[in-house]
């Protein structure tokens, strides 16, 4: 019986492992190969070039400190919501939540095309402006700029600060600042050396997280900055795909590894330090009513720059969708699904809409077998060799997409594994970058169940795959679905190694939106919205699934 059971958990965690060897460590072995190998020699030459080259340390320089300023930016802006959400109750409140993880959520192309849609040259508001101030050209000028990427990462980013420091916040005894308070205490001072100290952990770890995902920003820098503007992963597509420089986007790829897995090593720390609380309370304890007219204030201006910021543009780009020349109408919707003989594209848009459903439901088909032998390994393997493991099957999560895919056409372009011009090349990337979520979605349903369960099956006489089939995906069947829905809007929305590995016979809908936005004229631009529009219905309509049906404290994210 031992033999059995051995052999079933080498098999079970031999599938993530194969599949890890060959699309994610061998990508990133050629990668360092490239960028310090050439013709079987060391060669830093790459690197060189990148401290000495002034364009490659402004690049360098720029990734850091745009970083820097959005995760302040979002700070600023968010804390105080944070502490709405963690200290009173009030009607909506957990639909509010919900809708404020809704721009997190959504693909990095459809952002952009919310703030072009908001705020750009043919946006609501410099529309508006034009027709109704006689302005001859659009008075908002922020096409292009620093401010419009800025914006977008304080959109993209709010709810990682407002729910990791928020949640942290709400666990607080009240008594610590009520002490304080009776001790002569102000407020400032209150905050300053009692709820900052214990909240400092939280915040430096949603800091990071926010500097993490800013620092690796590559959709919102590519379509709003411009070719002005280039982060380190837009440096990596420009030299790889318009340059064909693929030593020095090599170089690039490492220098972003390194980067990130440090920034990764350092959260997971922090995190680790964060969900340490000294005197956690229920949060019917520290949650209260807004009473009198200063709370009531505090509350509803908190509610109402929630609102306005995080809703306007989303609100902007299904108007824009439906605004055509002559009207409100469906001119657009329509356009997506006619095949005009001259269109950009060598397939129909509705083609794209189609390629990404398909590549989805295959991401979503690959995630959840890799990641349930991984879950399953994890949950029932030694605490030694599953605490090697767990952080070697997240190791995806802590690479770039960009990289990931870059990787991809280096490597995988020769026999046996000559996958360059093959459709299975884009699920399988999409499948590296969804199939952690569903580890981390079906792990915890795993561990709660007890292993008496399983050697009552087993003493009974059923195989270990009917124990599972038997007694373990019913209780599980619940994460099962959530680690689906994970992983179908992870791919249906994934635009950062796709743009490296997909063919333009092949486009996925974030790659039609960025097609569009790329070319002049009315129909383009309102086939953008368009498909924008429905691309954010169907991720947040996943996101909003994934709320209603998770096990509260199920999940580990």
């Amino acid at each position: 019986m031992k033999t059995i059971k051995t052999r079933y958990s080498m098999i079970i965690a031999g599938v993530p492992l194969v599949f890890l060897a060959v699309f994610y460590f061998y990508p990133l072995i050629r990668i360092f190969n490239l960028s310090l190998i050439s013709d079987g020699t060391w060669n830093l030459e790459g690197f060189g070039k990148l401290v000495s080259t002034p364009y490659y340390v402004r690049t360098l320089w720029f990734t850091t400190w745009q970083a820097a300023v959005s995760t302040v930016l979002t700070l600023i802006i968010a804390l105080p919501g944070a502490y709405v959400f963690a200290r009173y109750r009030f009607s909506g409140k957990n639909i509010l939540q919900s809708f404020t993880a809704i721009p997190f959520v959504l693909p990095s192309v459809v952002v952009a095309a919310a703030f072009h849609a908001l705020l750009g040259p043919r946006g609501i508001l410099n529309t508006w402006l034009m027709n109704d101030f006689a302005f001859a050209t659009p008075p908002i000028k922020l096409d292009h700029t620093i401010w419009f990427i800025l914006m977008a990462h304080v959109f993209y980013n709010y709810t990682v600060v407002l729910r990791i420091v928020g949640s942290a916040w709400s666990r607080l005894q009240p008594s610590l600042t009520e002490a304080a308070h009776m001790l002569g205490a102000s407020p400032w001072k209150t905050f300053r050396k009692i709820t900052f100290p214990l909240l400092f952990p939280s915040i430096s770890a949603a800091s990071l997280l926010v500097f993490i995902f800013c620092f690796s920003s590559f959709g919102v820098i590519l379509i709003l900055g411009g070719p002005r503007y280039a982060t380190i992963e837009v440096e990596i597509y420009r030299q790889a795909v318009h340059i064909f420089n693929l030593p020095m986007a090599a170089a690039l790829s490492l220098i972003q590894i390194c980067f990130t897995f440090v920034f990764m090593w350092v959260y997971t720390t922090l995190q680790r330090r964060a969900s340490i609380t000294l005197y956690p309370e229920s949060r019917s304890a520290t949650q209260k009513k807004p009473v009198g007219r200063r709370q009531k204030i505090i509350v509803w201006a908190n509610i109402l720059v929630m609102v306005i910021m995080l809703g306007s543009p989303l609100i902007a780009l299904v108007i824009q969708s439906f605004r055509a020349p002559d009207g409100f109408s469906l001119v657009f919707y329509r356009a997506i699904f006619a095949n005009r003989a001259q269109s950009i594209f060598y397939v129909p848009p509705v083609e794209a809409i189609a390629y990404s459903v398909g590549f989805a439901f295959a991401a979503l088909v690959l995630s959840l077998i890799i990641g349930g032998c991984a879950a399953t390994f994890i949950a029932r393997g030694g605490k030694r060799i599953t605490s090697i493991l767990d952080p070697v099957f997240m190791l995806p999560l802590a690479t770039s997409a960009v990289t990931l895919g870059f990787g991809y056409i280096i490597a995988l372009d020769r026999p046996p594994l000559n996958l360059r011009t093959s459709m299975i090349l884009i699920p399988l990337a999409h499948t590296l970058v969804a199939y952690p979520f569903v580890v981390r979605s079906i792990l915890p349903a795993l561990r709660s169940i007890p292993e008496n369960l399983r050697e009552s099956a087993a003493m009974l006489g059923a195989s270990p795959f009917q124990a599972w089939m038997k007694v373990v995906m019913p209780i599980v069947r619940r994460s099962i679905v959530v680690g689906a829905v994970f992983a179908f809007t992870v791919s249906i929305g994934e635009f950062g190694a796709t743009v490296f590995v997909a063919r333009p016979q092949t486009p996925t809908m974030p790659l039609a939106i960025y097609r569009f936005l790329g070319q002049p004229g009315i129909m383009n631009y309102g086939q953008a919205m368009a498909m924008s529009t429905l691309l954010m219905l169907v991720t947040a309509a996943g996101f909003l699934f994934l709320e209603r049906i998770r096990i509260t404290s199920g999940g580990e994210f």
